[in-house]
């Protein structure tokens, strides 16, 4: 006897469907009939056989088949003591569905993590304390537990002074959406910071304070971090390795300089722009030739020292804030060009809008693969994205951007892309770009996203089903009268490259 769903029609009659289970397609049987050697089951060394051969999973033993085995006859058919000869077909396709005995990626971080941070993709989030869209939604440190939980290492506050000037409140400013507590979000921060993985969380700060805040917020960050917290002693040479920061919290903003240059555009009359438009002002600048760049080069060093070394900021900023900054991001003063061909001494952090990254992409693509070589490169949704829907992220990985910021809050194909790339490398947040990224070709060229490439490898996806949609909706979901009908749509969002 089947078991059957029902559905009422016009108040009085009822309509009986009978709900079929899920058949083995051939490819499974035919696997399951050449591993049990035409059997009826399949044994403990059979199926270790179709692990490693099957699979791939090279170390598997007969032992561990055992173990899975056990645990799947356990599950469907509720036998505490394992006395069955081996796997039936329908046990071994069960098997298959089950994520925790067959999951699609490896669970185990399987990446070498002692590379510096600029070798790693980093699973960012944008304005993490949003619950919903960027103009009128309530702030809250629940969306930022939510994003650790899931694995993002990078989180973004925005500081404000609070109506009174006297104590700091997280929102996305010049909007209607209502503040939270700095402190709320520090303490949901370090307690939710590495549940889901060990490496390192950095903390992107959007800095509005007076000094006296500042100081305030670097008094709340030492209170509530503590030894978590990881600040070097001077301007980073090299950044350390999520290996050798595991547990630890890192801030990332703008030196105190760049809040005193903001108050002084004000004071002269000079109309403070937002976040986004701040940054976005950049590329509105002509874009430099090769030989401008070369004469403001000397130039732009002593400028780029005064964004660390200013006197007047060491004056009136409080030093144990800027001391706390354990990535320095800086502004592109001359342009996105200038700021990606500029050499220094000092690792730093730029942050770039997705149309500033499209139009570097254009023009200097091989620049903004070399800033990411050596650099942190962060790219923000446009500020016209006021649902907090996201860009696609493909653009930003091919030119080694490590931090795409999306909107963790939103929906959509770009943020399940997001998603699914951190399943890699155990979903710690930390993805290790490929060599290409990071290192030049035989004539030592650096790697040009826009060049044609050669198809080395084309990878093939067979579906067979979908199943569950029953565990997480009524009969009656989607049709109050009879069963859905469902169809499966897929996407190819993969890219190998390689040099000829």
């Amino acid at each position: 006897m089947g078991s059957y769903n029902y559905y009422k029609m016009f108040g009085c009659f009822n309509r009986k469907f009978k709900i079929s289970e899920s058949e083995p397609p051939p490819d499974v049987m035919n696997a399951f009939r050449r591993y049990s050697e035409g059997g009826a089951h399949m044994s403990a060394d059979q199926f270790a056989r179709f692990l490693v051969e099957y699979q791939g999973e090279e170390g598997c033993t007969v032992a561990d088949a055992d173990r899975i085995m056990h645990e799947v006859i356990q599950r469907r058919h509720h036998l505490t003591k394992y006395t069955r000869r081996g796997l039936s077909l329908e046990d071994f396709f069960y098997y298959l569905f089950q994520d925790d005995l067959n999951p699609p990626l490896p669970s185990q971080v399987h990446h070498d993590m002692t590379a510096p941070l600029q070798h790693y993709f980093i699973y960012t989030g944008h304005n993490s304390y949003l619950t919903g869209n960027q103009l009128s939604s309530d702030c809250s440190e629940i969306p930022i537990i939510k994003a650790l939980e899931r694995g993002v290492r990078g989180i973004e506050l925005d500081l404000w002074p609070n109506s009174a000037k006297d104590n700091v409140h997280v929102l996305h400013g010049r909007t209607l959406t209502t503040p939270v507590t700095l402190y709320k979000c520090l303490k949901s921060i370090k307690e939710h910071a590495f549940v889901k993985s060990p490496y390192p969380v950095i903390i992107t700060l959007e800095d509005h304070l007076t000094p006296d805040l500042q100081a305030k917020v670097a008094e709340m960050v030492t209170q509530v971090f503590g030894d978590m917290l990881y600040y070097p002693e001077a301007v980073s040479l090299e950044f350390p390795s999520p290996e050798a920061l595991k547990h630890r919290i890192i801030l990332s903003t703008k030196p105190p300089k760049e809040y005193l240059e903001t108050k002084q555009n004000k004071e002269d009359g000079v109309s403070p722009l937002g976040k986004d438009s701040f940054e976005e002002e950049f590329f509105k600048k002509e874009t430099p030739t090769q030989s401008e760049t070369d004469a403001k080069y000397d130039s732009d060093l002593d400028d780029e020292d005064g964004d660390f070394q200013n006197q007047k900021a060491s004056q009136q900023a409080p030093p144990e804030y800027k001391r706390l900054i354990g990535i320095h991001a800086c502004k592109a003063k001359h342009g996105v060009r200038h700021a990606l061909v500029t050499a220094s001494d000092k690792v730093k952090r730029l942050s770039l809008n997705e149309q500033e990254l499209e139009k570097a992409a254009a023009s200097c693509g091989t620049d903004v693969v070399r800033f990411t070589q050596r650099n942190i490169l962060r790219v923000f949704p446009k500020g016209t994205r006021v649902t907090s829907s996201n860009f696609h992220p493909m653009m930003g990985w091919t030119h080694g951007a490590q931090m795409l910021a999306f909107n963790m809050q939103g929906y959509g194909k770009c943020l399940w892309m997001m998603h699914g790339m951190f399943r890699a490398n155990g979903g710690c947040g930390y993805v290790k770009k490929p060599d290409f990224l990071m290192n030049r070709g035989p004539y030592n060229e650096l790697f040009d996203p826009k060049r044609p490439v050669v198809v080395r490898k084309t990878l093939k996806v067979s579906v067979y089903l979908g199943d569950g949609w029953r565990l997480d909706f009524s009969h009656t979901h989607f049709d109050s009268f009879s069963p859905p009908d469902f169809y499966t749509k897929v996407s190819r969002h993969i890219s190998f490259h390689c040099y000829t």
